[in-house]
C-alpha cells in the first residue's frame, strides 16, 4: 500500500493506488474503474481533503497546452498546472491572473476547488475566476459545463471540493500582463486597526502580518505599475527557521522571539511581473487555520483573539495574516455572503497547534466567520447546512453525478451527509 502525506506532514493517506494519467481517457478509465477517488496537487490542504483508502488521482502528467480565447479576456487551461506553471505560460503570453495568494505550488483546480484567495477589497477568490470547466464525472464520462448550459453543475462545480467531478480544464478570466510594486514597512498595530477601512480603499492589494506578542504589524501594499528596473530579492528564511526551532524547544520564548522579530527589517520595496511578485517563499512548514469574517466584525474578532492568545499564553511562533477579499455568489463560498476580512491563524508543524486553533476558532465562529475548507476547521453537517444556505442545492447536484459518493472520502462526508 502506497502513502501519501500533505506539504505540512500531518496528513497521511494510503491509498490502494496513486494513478498518474496521460491523458483524458486514461484519467476517465481510472475513474469508471476505482471504487473511491481523491485527487491531489501539491498537498497544500490541512485538512483530509485528498485522503482515501480507493485511488489517489495526480494529474502531473497530463497532458495539454494553453489556450488563449481571440479576445484575450479568458484563457482555456490545464487543471493540474501548478499556479506557478500557468502564470508564467499567461506572462508569455501577455497575460496575467488578475490575483493570486502569496504562493504558487497548488493546482489551477485545487486553488478553484477550495477557494484560494489573494487580498483586495474588489477582488474575489480565484474561483471566480472560472468561466467554464471539462470534467470526468463518477462513471468516467466527459462533460463540458457553464453557466449557460449546465447553471447547477456549474454553480456546484465552481467551488466543489472535488465533489462533482475531477476538472480536467478550465476556463478563466484573465488580463493584460500586470507589473506590480510592493512595499512592505512596519506599521504600529493600533493605528492600523484603526484605520483599516481607508487603508483597504487605498490600493487594490493590502495585507498585513501580525506577531501576536508585538505591537507593531509588517503592514503590505501592491500596487498596479508601469515596468520598472527596480527589483530586490525576498530574504532568507535561515533566521525564521533557527527562531521556530528555538520555539519548538523553549516554548515559553515565545513572546520574547516575537517582540525581537517585529523590531528587525528596515522598508523595502520591489517591482516586477505580478506573477513574481504576487507569491512569497514559504519553507519553513507550518499549520494553519483561517476564518472568513464579515468586514463589520473583523478588527473585534482580531482584538478578541488577540486578546486571548496573550491572556492564555498561546506558543504560536507564526505570525497572524489578515487579508480582504470581495464577496461572490458561488454556493459553498466562505465569501457568499458579502466582503469579508480573512484572518490566518499559523503555527509551527512541529509544535502544538490543536488546542490552541480549537480556542480561537470558537472566537472567530461568534463573531460570523467561515472557514477556508483545506484550512484546519471543526465544522460539521449541521454547521455546513446553518453557513450555506445553497448547500442542499449543492448536494442535490451531487447526488445527481455521483450517486454512488465514488468522491467521497471519511472527512468529506462528516461535512455532507445531508447529501447522501
Amino acid at each position: 500500500m502506497s502513502e501519501w502525506r500533505n506539504w505540512s506532514g500531518s496528513v497521511v493517506a494510503h491509498p490502494a493506488a496513486i494513478a498518474r494519467p496521460r491523458n483524458e481517457a486514461e484519467l476517465a478509465a481510472v475513474v469508471r474503474d476505482a471504487r473511491q477517488v481523491r485527487v491531489t496537487g501539491a498537498g497544500h490542504s490541512f485538512m483530509p481533503l485528498c485522503e482515501t483508502t480507493g485511488t489517489l488521482v495526480s494529474l502531473d502528467d497530463m497532458d495539454g497546452e494553453l489556450t488563449v480565447a481571440p479576445d484575450r479576456h479568458t484563457v482555456d487551461a490545464p487543471a493540474g498546472w501548478s499556479l506557478k506553471r500557468l502564470t508564467e505560460a499567461l506572462w508569455a503570453q501577455g497575460l496575467s491572473l488578475p490575483n493570486q495568494g502569496d504562493v504558487n505550488p497548488q493546482s489551477l483546480g485545487g486553488a478553484l476547488a477550495t477557494g484560494t484567495h489573494g487580498t483586495g477589497r474588489d477582488l474575489g477568490s480565484l474561483a471566480t475566476l472560472a468561466q467554464a470547466f471539462r470534467l470526468v464525472l463518477a462513471d468516467g464520462s466527459i462533460v463540458d459545463c457553464d453557466a449557460a448550459t449546465t447553471p447547477d453543475l456549474f454553480q456546484a462545480q465552481r467551488l466543489s471540493l472535488g465533489l462533482t467531478g475531477i476538472a480536467t480544464r478550465v476556463q478563466i478570466a484573465v488580463l493584460p500582463a500586470l507589473h506590480l510594486e510592493e512595499r512592505i514597512e512596519r506599521r504600529p498595530l493600533a493605528e492600523v486597526l484603526d484605520r483599516i477601512a481607508d487603508l483597504a480603499l487605498a490600493t487594490r492589494h493590502m495585507e498585513f502580518f501580525l506577531f501576536p506578542y508585538a505591537d507593531s504589524v509588517t503592514f503590505k501594499t501592491l500596487h498596479p505599475t508601469t515596468p520598472a528596473d527596480l527589483s530586490q530579492e525576498e530574504g532568507s528564511d535561515r533566521v525564521f527557521q533557527a527562531c521556530c526551532d528555538l520555539a519548538a524547544a523553549a516554548p515559553r520564548t515565545v513572546p520574547m522571539i516575537q517582540r525581537v522579530i517585529s523590531r528587525i527589517g528596515s522598508p523595502t520595496q520591489r517591482v516586477g511581473p505580478a506573477w513574481r511578485i504576487f507569491p512569497s517563499d514559504r519553507n519553513v512548514r507550518f499549520e494553519e487555520m483561517e476564518y472568513e469574517l464579515p468586514v463589520a466584525n473583523a478588527v473585534a474578532a482580531l482584538r478578541e483573539a488577540l486578546a486571548l492568545l496573550r491572556r492564555r499564553r498561546m506558543p504560536l511562533i507564526f505570525p497572524f495574516e489578515f487579508r480582504m477579499v470581495a464577496g461572490d455568489d458561488i454556493w459553498l463560498s466562505p465569501f457568499h455572503a458579502g466582503p469579508c476580512a480573512s484572518i490566518s491563524v499559523h503555527q509551527y508543524a512541529p509544535m502544538e497547534w490543536r488546542p490552541h486553533f480549537a480556542e480561537l476558532e470558537a472566537v472567530f465562529r461568534a463573531h460570523g466567520g467561515r472557514p477556508h475548507w483545506a484550512k484546519r476547521h471543526t465544522l460539521t453537517s449541521s454547521d455546513v447546512c446553518r453557513l450555506y444556505p445553497k448547500a442542499e442545492a449543492f448536494g442535490a447536484v451531487r447526488r445527481q453525478v455521483d450517486p454512488e459518493a465514488k468522491f467521497m472520502n471519511d472527512h468529506l462526508r462528516q461535512l455532507f451527509d445531508f447529501s447522501l
